[in-house]
């Protein structure tokens, strides 16, 4: 049993996620102080008040709005640059090692049941029916 836990501790898979959510984590805090001690003083130069003292009271109950537009802005930056800094760049590499022909290359739909055919089959392997070669 201890030795199924410590390969599965052990796996690339794993350790891969710990490093990822540690470093988000940094990330993360990296990108709220960026926008609490940056972004928002910047925002709020053309006003008079800073985000996070932006409040409402109601019958005692206070609501801190300006912290959740920190916490928004915080969440759009870091969207922002994961989109920007991890998901383009990936997107260009694989678009890059692509070897594997698009599926609109060797498929075909099938005039009678319209499923996703190969291109040079002559028989629907889902309805049977026989189909002409294409064209």
């Amino acid at each position: 049993m201890l030795k199924e836990f410590r390969a599965f501790v052990l796996r690339g898979n794993v350790v891969d996620l710990a490093v990822g959510v540690v470093i988000g984590a940094a990330f993360g805090s990296v990108v709220t102080s960026l926008v609490t001690d940056l972004v928002t003083p910047l925002l709020s130069i053309p006003g008079t008040t800073n985000f996070a003292n932006l409040h409402f009271t109601i019958r005692d109950s206070v609501f801190g709005y300006g912290r959740f537009l920190n916490a928004l802005i915080s969440f759009l930056t870091i969207a922002a640059a994961v989109f920007f800094l991890v998901v383009v760049p990936m997107n260009r590499l694989m678009a890059l090692r692509k070897t594997e022909p698009q599926v609109d290359e060797v498929n075909r739909d099938c005039p009678e049941c319209l499923s996703s055919i190969p291109r040079a089959a002559r028989r629907c392997a889902f309805c049977t029916a026989q189909v002409a070669p294409p064209a």
